[in-house]
């Protein structure tokens, strides 16, 4: 068992399931694939929460294969734009790929970059989203200072995750969060760090048979 990991829903070979936090090579394309289908009924429910407007400017922070990039470019007219964002040069790719046609049409764009330093200017987006990423952010309360920043006031950022944090029933968790050296949030420490951080009106949404989360809060 030493070469297998418990998720805390499956129990997944332990390098590949490595490449969760930064895919690399082979195995990174491999899991980004799948991660765009595993992922889906999970980021279906999540974004049902809010409303996207068709010339929002929209930032996906840890954009991996790129679904979530391709689901807000057909929600937006030439008047919007979805810019993907990741660390990993493999998750770059892979969303450039699936994103091909509306980067063509410049709609979309993606980078690869860091969360804590963001080549944007102030002011820039009205929506930013997260989708399974925050677990991997190096500095939290910094990184939603530079998520604040970035914001227009009263913009939106909304993080989806398929784990929360329950005082007691974590155990599960325990072998990944070694893995990854991950940290699982719950719904309280989400809350306290966005309003410590700038945000306003944030609000939960959790999905008890699942263990999902997903939360929205808006800039001040």
């Amino acid at each position: 068992m030493n070469d297998k990991v418990n998720t805390g829903h499956n129990i997944e070979d332990k390098e590949l399931i490595k490449n969760a936090r930064k895919p690399v090579g082979d195995l990174g394309e491999k899991i980004l694939d799948r991660m765009n289908k595993s992922h889906e009924s999970m980021a279906s429910w999540g974004v049902s929460h809010f409303k996207i407007n068709p010339g929002d400017k929209i930032l996906d922070i840890g954009c991996g294969g790129g679904r979530n990039i391709e689901r807000f470019a057909s929600e937006i007219s030439h008047e919007g734009k979805v810019i993907g964002i990741d660390y990993s040069e493999v998750s770059v790719e892979k969303s450039t790929k699936l994103n091909k046609k509306a980067i063509d049409e410049g709609k979309v764009e993606v980078i690869q970059g860091s969360v804590s330093e963001m080549p944007f200017d102030d002011n820039s987006f009205d929506i930013v989203t997260g989708f399974e990423t925050i677990y991997f952010w190096p500095d939290f309360i910094n990184d939603l200072k530079e998520v604040n920043r970035i914001l227009k006031k009263d913009g939106l950022v909304f993080f989806c995750n398929e784990a929360v944090y329950h005082e007691g029933k974590m155990e599960k968790y325990e072998d990944l969060i070694e893995l990854l050296d991950m940290k699982i949030y719950s719904q309280e420490v989400l809350a306290e760090s966005l309003e410590k951080t700038g945000f306003k009106d944030f609000k939960a949404y959790v999905n008890d048979e699942k263990d999902w989360i997903c939360i929205t809060a808006r800039k001040i």
